[in-house]
Protein backbone atom coordinates (compact mmCIF):
# COMPACT_ATOMS: atom_id res chain seq x y z
CA UNK A 1 0.00 0.00 0.00
CA UNK A 2 1.53 3.23 -1.19
CA UNK A 3 2.03 5.71 1.34
CA UNK A 4 -0.25 9.17 1.91
CA UNK A 5 0.98 12.08 0.68
CA UNK A 6 1.35 15.13 2.78
CA UNK A 7 -0.06 18.06 3.06
CA UNK A 8 0.18 21.33 4.54
CA UNK A 9 -2.55 23.93 4.92
CA UNK A 10 -1.24 27.82 5.88
CA UNK A 11 -1.87 31.17 5.26
CA UNK A 12 -0.25 32.44 2.69
CA UNK A 13 0.72 36.48 3.61
CA UNK A 14 1.36 37.63 -0.20
CA UNK A 15 -2.08 36.49 -1.49
CA UNK A 16 -3.52 36.93 2.11
CA UNK A 17 -5.11 33.37 1.46
CA UNK A 18 -4.90 29.87 2.93
CA UNK A 19 -3.40 27.74 0.47
CA UNK A 20 -2.85 24.05 0.87
CA UNK A 21 0.33 23.04 -0.37
CA UNK A 22 2.60 19.66 -0.86
CA UNK A 23 4.73 18.65 1.56
CA UNK A 24 7.14 17.37 -1.13
CA UNK A 25 6.65 19.29 -3.97
CA UNK A 26 5.58 22.36 -2.76
CA UNK A 27 3.15 22.90 -4.92
CA UNK A 28 -0.30 24.26 -4.30
CA UNK A 29 -3.47 22.05 -4.73
CA UNK A 30 -6.06 24.51 -3.88
CA UNK A 31 -6.45 27.96 -1.93
CA UNK A 32 -9.19 29.05 -0.05
CA UNK A 33 -10.37 32.71 1.26
CA UNK A 34 -11.02 31.93 4.80
CA UNK A 35 -9.28 28.89 6.84
CA UNK A 36 -12.84 28.39 7.89
CA UNK A 37 -14.00 27.78 4.60
CA UNK A 38 -11.00 25.51 3.88
CA UNK A 39 -11.96 22.94 7.24
CA UNK A 40 -15.68 22.73 7.37
CA UNK A 41 -17.89 21.06 4.75
CA UNK A 42 -15.45 18.01 3.81
CA UNK A 43 -13.63 21.16 1.79
CA UNK A 44 -10.16 19.52 2.53
CA UNK A 45 -11.08 15.94 1.44
CA UNK A 46 -12.44 16.91 -1.66
CA UNK A 47 -9.33 19.13 -2.59
CA UNK A 48 -7.38 15.68 -1.72
CA UNK A 49 -9.72 13.59 -4.05
CA UNK A 50 -9.70 9.97 -4.24
CA UNK A 51 -6.11 9.55 -3.18
CA UNK A 52 -6.50 10.82 0.32
CA UNK A 53 -3.86 12.44 2.34
CA UNK A 54 -2.32 13.88 5.49
CA UNK A 55 -2.78 17.35 6.12
CA UNK A 56 -0.86 19.49 8.48
CA UNK A 57 -2.81 22.62 9.74
CA UNK A 58 -1.30 25.75 10.81
CA UNK A 59 -2.52 28.66 12.72
CA UNK A 60 -1.68 32.29 10.90
CA UNK A 61 1.26 32.21 13.13
CA UNK A 62 2.47 29.23 11.68
CA UNK A 63 2.16 26.83 14.26
CA UNK A 64 0.45 23.19 14.04
CA UNK A 65 -2.80 23.72 14.92
CA UNK A 66 -3.91 20.08 14.29
CA UNK A 67 -3.60 17.09 11.92
CA UNK A 68 -5.94 15.57 9.94
CA UNK A 69 -5.83 12.34 7.97
CA UNK A 70 -7.88 10.99 4.83
CA UNK A 71 -7.91 7.39 3.49
CA UNK A 72 -8.62 6.41 0.14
Amino acid sequence: MPKLIKYTLEFSEKDKKWTLKNDKTKKMAKSFKTKASAIKGGALKRALGKNGGSVKIQKQNGRIQEVRTYHR
